[in-house]
């Protein structure tokens, strides 16, 4: 049947790109490169506006968010005029993890990609773009 078979090739690329993907990574972690790339698009931003992109919890959220200011990839900040908000920001060394983890997982994906023909990869990007209904 074909969804089983899209299935298994779809959680076989994923789990291959998820290991190399944190291996060239390292130490950076996926999830905050994916925090990274939506601060640089948005920054600053309150640790709450971050829940709109990501799939995880408010929790997770600060946990996460303390990781990356502990490794200076991240600053949080006092609103002058209202201390109760709390604005994030990217530090310089995020902003170098941010381009370098950019690299790495454009590196990963294009060598995949590079194994089927440039007709071929617009047609997986329109069909995936169908699946994904986007």
């Amino acid at each position: 049947m074909v969804s089983e078979e899209f299935t298994r090739l779809w959680m076989k690329m994923t789990r291959d790109w998820k290991d190399s993907l944190e291996e060239g990574l390292a130490p950076l972690t996926e999830g905050q490169l994916n925090v990274l790339d939506i601060l640089m698009q948005h920054e600053p931003m309150k640790p709450s506006e971050l829940l709109q992109y990501l799939a995880t919890t408010p929790a997770a959220i600060t946990t996460l968010l303390d990781r990356m200011e502990r490794n200076e990839l991240i600053v949080r900040t006092r609103d002058n005029q209202d201390r109760r908000i709390v604005w994030v920001s990217v530090t310089g060394k995020g902003k170098d993890e941010a381009q370098r983890g950019t690299e790495v997982r454009s590196k990963l994906i294009g060598d995949s990609l590079d194994r089927i023909s440039s007709h071929n990869q617009q047609l997986l990007v329109y069909l995936l773009g169908k699946v994904a209904n986007a």
